[in-house]
C-alpha cells in the first residue's frame, strides 16, 4: 500500500505540477503577474473534490462512457489553452504589454482543469482506500512522500528553466507546452479508444526499454504522455498536435520578426 500510493500520487501531482512549473518559469522571465496561481490552485482543489466525489454520475453519462468522454474533452481542452497560452506568451515577449484579463483568465481555467482531472484521480484513490483496517498509516505516509517527491521534481525544473536567458527560456518553455500538450492529445485519444470512438491497436511495445511504472516512465508520462503501447489513432493525435501548435508558434514569431524588419527598414529610410 505505501509504494502504491507513492507511484500512484507521483504519477498524478508530476502531470498538473510539470505543467505549473514551466508556466510559472516562462511568467516570471517575462515579468507577468503570477496573482492567477493562488486562484487556479484554489479552483484545482474544489475540482478535484466536485469532480471525485461525482465519479458514478459522471460515469453512467454518455451511456456509461461519461468519465472517458470527460476526461478526453479535458485533456482537448486544454491542448487548446496552451496553444493560446504559448501565442500570447510570444506576442508579449515582443510587445511588453500589461497581462490581459483574457490571458489571466485562460491561466487560471488551465491550472483550474489540470489539477482537477489529476487531483480526482487522487481523491478516488484515497476515498477507496481509507476505510480498509490498518491501512491507513500506509496510504497517507505514501501518498504525503509522493506528494513532496512531485513538488520536489518540479521546483527543480522551474529553477532549472530560471537559469537560462529570457530568449532561451522562452523558447524551451514553449517547446515542453507543445510536447505537454500534444502527450494532452495522445492520452485523449486512449480514453477514446476506451469508449470505442476511436479505433484500437497496437503500433508497439516498449514495456521492455521503458516500464510505465518506473520512475523514468513517471516522468515521461508526465511530460509527454509516454505510453508503452501506443495505438495508431494516439500516434497521429500526437503528430498532429505537435506540428499544428509548432506551425502556429513559428508563423506568429515570423510575423513578428517581418514587422521588426520593416520597422527597421522604415528607420533607415529616415
Amino acid at each position: 500500500m505505501l509504494l502504491t500510493s507513492v507511484i500512484i500520487v507521483i504519477r498524478e501531482v508530476l502531470e498538473a505540477a510539470l505543467l505549473v512549473s514551466i508556466l510559472m518559469s516562462l511568467c516570471f522571465k517575462l515579468d507577468i503577474a503570477r496573482t492567477w496561481f493562488k486562484w487556479g490552485v484554489l479552483g484545482g482543489v474544489v475540482g478535484s473534490i466536485g469532480l471525485g466525489s461525482q465519479l458514478g454520475f459522471i460515469s453512467n453519462l454518455f451511456g456509461g462512457i461519461g468519465q472517458e468522454v470527460v476526461d478526453a474533452g479535458l485533456q482537448i481542452f486544454i491542448y487548446i489553452c496552451l496553444l493560446y497560452i504559448c501565442v500570447e506568451f510570444i506576442n508579449h515577449y515582443y510587445q511588453r504589454q500589461a497581462l490581459s484579463g483574457t490571458l489571466r483568465f485562460v491561466l487560471v481555467i488551465i491550472i483550474v482543469c489540470a489539477m482537477s482531472r489529476e487531483g480526482s484521480e487522487i481523491y478516488i484513490y484515497l476515498s477507496a482506500f481509507q476505510s480498509l483496517p490498518h491501512a491507513s498509516v500506509s496510504l497517507y505516509s505514501g501518498s504525503i512522500i509522493g506528494l513532496g517527491i512531485g513538488l520536489s521534481c518540479c521546483a527543480l525544473f522551474y529553477y532549472f528553466l530560471l537559469s537560462f536567458s529570457l530568449v532561451r527560456t522562452l523558447s524551451l518553455g514553449c517547446a515542453l507546452l507543445t510536447v505537454v500538450a500534444s502527450g494532452m492529445l495522445l492520452q485523449a485519444g486512449k480514453m477514446l479508444i476506451q469508449a470505442d470512438i476511436l479505433p484500437d491497436g497496437q503500433l508497439w511495445d516498449s514495456s521492455a526499454l521503458l516500464s510505465e511504472e518506473s520512475l523514468s516512465g513517471q516522468l515521461l508520462y508526465a511530460l509527454a504522455g509516454y505510453e508503452a503501447t501506443p495505438a495508431p489513432a494516439q500516434l497521429v493525435l500526437y503528430l498532429f498536435g505537435a506540428a499544428c501548435m509548432a506551425a502556429v508558434m513559428l508563423l506568429r514569431y515570423w510575423h513578428w520578426q517581418g514587422r521588426k524588419a520593416s520597422t527597421r527598414a522604415s528607420d533607415d529610410e529616415e
